[in-house]
């Protein structure tokens, strides 16, 4: 067995589980982990601005 495979259907599985007992949490999850995506584009931005400049 791939030890890949396993790992992630687990990791699969676990996100399943939160997702239907604690759907207010997860969804809290997913908001902090755009809002970092969002955050780090952001500052990128700002670099690559004040870099042309």
């Amino acid at each position: 067995m791939d030890i890949k495979k396993v790992v992630v259907g687990g990791l699969v599985v676990f996100v399943l589980y939160v997702i239907i007992t604690q759907p207010v949490k997860a969804a809290e999850f997913v908001q902090i982990g755009f809002q970092g995506i969002s955050d780090a584009a952001s500052g990128i931005g700002a670099f690559m601005t004040e870099l042309v400049r």
